[in-house]
């Protein structure tokens, strides 16, 4: 935990508390959002807009997106550090790779946060503060959900997220982790585990192509985002193999077309990963430029969908 004076010890850094200071008008704000394709994200990006407006004229917010590549990520914030903003909120695409990210912001003096996803380096010296969900544990969490809803021996296939991402190490972790702790007589075990980058049609062709290697082993499937589920049901459901039937499906995020399959009964659970960050990223900004005690992580509360809540969440689900 940091406090804003604490950051006048941290050099370069440090002086980025003199940048955030009004010069008159707005307060100009930078959102680098590592992708705008995917109801996650562009929930995401508008609850940062929403968040702005909400607060009347006090703020202005520029948003770009990286359009899901690490070297745009970098370029868009350079840019946003040119047009020198008085703080920037990035989403990472990678963990790694954003050391030319905090370099620019430390030479600017542009305090950055971490949105939704981690990063190498230091809070307090690369960033403020990181503000997301215990990815982890909702690995663990997924986990446990099957060895309630399944019997015997599972082969699962995970379809995980972006490679070099902190969310899909952490994700695949939590699962590992989770399938370890079932009791003798549960027998779950990952029988292939490929990338779908997130993305459901990617998600769909990967699941074919399982389907031929792996067929009748297939007994559940662990999704890293609900994008990726709704994929890996299409290619089960087009293979003949009756999702949430033949094969149990569990993933994370949330989203409404996520609780809608549950409905259906295609899809077993969607543990939440809440996308909502706007009030509490410029709550977290205010409060650090007030020089109040910021947490150097911030971590969401998450909710577990499935047959039992659906229906009582689906109409507020983005």
């Amino acid at each position: 935990m940091m406090r804003r004076r604490e950051l006048l010890a941290g050099g370069a850094a440090a002086a980025a508390l003199l940048a955030c200071r009004r010069s008159g008008g707005r307060t100009v704000l930078g959102f680098s959002q590592m992708d705008n394709a995917g109801s996650w994200r562009i929930a995401e990006t508008n609850s940062m807009k929403d968040a702005v407006r909400k607060r009347g004229d006090r703020y202005e917010l520029v948003v770009t997106d990286a359009q899901d590549q690490t070297a745009k990520q970098v370029s868009d914030v350079e840019d946003l550090v040119a047009r020198r903003v008085k703080a920037i909120f990035i989403a990472p695409r990678e963990y790694d790779g954003l050391d030319p990210v905090y370099e620019a912001a430390q030479r600017a003096k542009i305090p950055l946060f971490l949105i939704d996803r981690e990063a190498a380096g230091k809070p307090g010296v690369d960033y403020v503060a990181f503000l997301g969900s215990n990815f982890v544990e909702q690995g663990r969490r997924a986990a446990q959900w099957l060895i309630e809803h399944t019997t015997g021996d599972v082969g699962v296939v995970e379809l995980s997220g972006t490679s070099g991402s902190s969310v899909a190490a952490d994700r695949a972790k939590g699962f590992r982790d989770g399938i370890a702790a079932a009791p003798r007589v549960r027998i779950l075990r990952i029988a292939a585990s490929q990338t779908g980058e997130f993305a459901r049609a990617r998600a769909r062709k990967v699941m074919e192509n399982v389907i031929q290697a792996k067929g009748k082993e297939i007994r559940a499937v662990y999704a890293h985002n609900d994008e990726m589920a709704l994929g890996g049901i299409q290619a089960l459901d087009a293979a003949g193999m009756a999702p949430g039937k033949d094969v149990i499906v569990v993933s994370i995020d949330g989203e409404r077309a996520a609780l809608e399959a549950i409905l259906r009964g295609e899809l077993g659970a969607s543990i939440e990963s809440n996308p909502r960050f706007g009030t509490l990223a410029l709550d977290t900004f205010e409060k650090w430029q007030r020089g109040e005690t910021v947490p150097s992580k911030i971590i969401l509360e998450d909710r577990l969908f499935d047959a039992s809540n659906a229906k009582q969440f689906v109409a507020e689900a983005y």
